[in-house]
């Protein structure tokens, strides 16, 4: 049996850093006591634990394999090199599995809400979000994540004796609390968790998992990087701009120091590639130090910290800050980017209108869902239908319904 870490223990005294496939998980990681179980009981797997089965049922997942085609910054017809939502996705997986097993944390959970955790995305990236947002405003609005959970409870539809993928307890926590408390009780995300109140609440108030929070600071770490990577690609962004950033300006700066010899694909992964390293491990070292300081001998005191417990250091955080304003203004609001999306947005609009006001105009197996519902239900059923669309498949109806070519170049 791999060694934990005893209560009270000193972190130092398991060393600083784990050799290459060594793994120690501590008694604050999730997987030292039982899982919490699934809404629908089921027999345990005889050959995965609770945390790696959840992880394949996201991987077999149809909502899964759709994030090939959907929106990260770029739509995937732009290049093909350009992460997609998918490609995204696994980044910050391998990301969390590494932050995870520095931290003897279960790595198989972390991997499992980094895989899940947009599986709710529309077409269109976050156009799309805010389009059908602002098209189900009179119904109760749409966010990605309140949407992820309706699909690993609802939308996804291929087992015998349930809806849903019936994930772990500590799945469904993670992927609803790895920003954080949900403090709202009127938000999205806390109005889709209220059917599990009877069974096991997710304390919506209290901090996730370590595991969970180390999933969120992947995601960070994954898009900061990758968006730089991919705005340099498109000429977004120049060297000499980004040099004037917090933490990549100085790996820029670096870089280009070596002259014009080296190729600009070799330039431009070495800045990412640095930086993902140092924000890596500035959670890693920052997450133990709180650790030192709470001193938690089980999941549990990790979610009753109060405050999050894996996270960047404040110089850290600062520095990032200011790179996400920078990205702002360079490629998430340059005109070249926006003239696409406001296009994207206008599709998804278009899209929610016709479904919404024309049940007819959807797959036969959603019509007839749709006969039995009110208005609210309907408009519900449309989103839904149009939020699990691919980037490729929306422009495809679009085509079908308005007899027109949506052009997103």
């Amino acid at each position: 049996m791999p060694t934990r870490l005893k209560p009270g223990a000193d972190l130092a005294d398991y060393g600083q850093n784990l050799r290459p496939g060594e793994r120690v998980p501590a008694n604050y990681a999730a997987s030292a006591v039982p899982s919490r179980g699934r809404l629908a009981a089921e027999p345990d797997c005889t050959t995965r634990s609770p945390f790696q089965r959840d992880r394949d049922r996201v991987l077999h997942s149809s909502a899964f394999r759709r994030l090939a085609y959907k929106t990260q910054v770029f739509l995937p017809h732009e290049g093909d090199h350009y992460r997609t939502r998918l490609t995204h996705t696994l980044e910050v997986a391998q990301i969390a599995r590494t932050m995870a097993r520095q931290l003897r944390l279960d790595e198989d959970l972390a991997e499992t809400i980094a895989l899940a955790h947009d599986l709710g995305h529309s077409p269109f990236g976050h156009a799309g979000e805010r389009a059908l947002d602002t098209a189900m405003t009179d119904f109760g609005g749409f966010d990605h994540n309140a949407q992820s959970v309706r699909v690993v409870t609802k939308l996804e539809r291929k087992y015998l004796a349930f809806d849903g993928l019936n994930l772990t307890w500590e799945t469904l926590e993670g992927l609803v609390k790895h920003n954080g408390p949900v403090k709202a009780s009127r938000s999205a995300v806390a109005k889709v968790v209220r059917q599990f109140d009877d069974w096991r609440p997710l304390d919506l108030d209290k901090w996730a998992s370590a595991e969970a929070q180390v999933a969120s600071l992947a995601d960070d770490i994954a898009y900061l990087s990758h968006d730089v990577d991919d705005g340099l690609r498109a000429g977004l962004i120049s060297l000499g701009a980004l040099a004037e950033t917090p933490l990549a300006g100085g790996m820029a700066r670096e870089v280009m120091s070596l002259g014009k010899t080296v190729e600009t694909g070799r330039v431009i992964y070495e800045i990412t590639r640095r930086m993902i390293t140092v924000m890596v491990g500035d959670v890693i070292d920052e997450s133990r130090r709180r650790l030192a300081a709470l001193a938690p001998s089980s999941a549990d005191d990790i979610r009753h910290a109060g405050k999050a417990t894996v996270a960047f250091s404040g110089e850290m955080f600062a520095d990032l800050a200011q790179l996400r304003k920078f990205l702002f203004k360079s490629v998430y609001h340059h005109r070249k980017v926006l003239d696409v999306m406001e296009r994207a947005e206008q599709i998804v609009r278009d899209l929610f209108a016709r479904y919404n006001a024309d049940p007819a105009a959807l797959p036969e197996d959603w019509r007839d869902a749709a006969l039995s519902l009110d208005a609210n239900g309907r408009a519900r059923l449309a989103c839904d239908f149009l939020a699990g669309q691919t980037d490729r498949y929306a422009i495809a109806e679009y085509r079908r319904l308005f007899d027109a070519t949506a052009e997103l170049r």
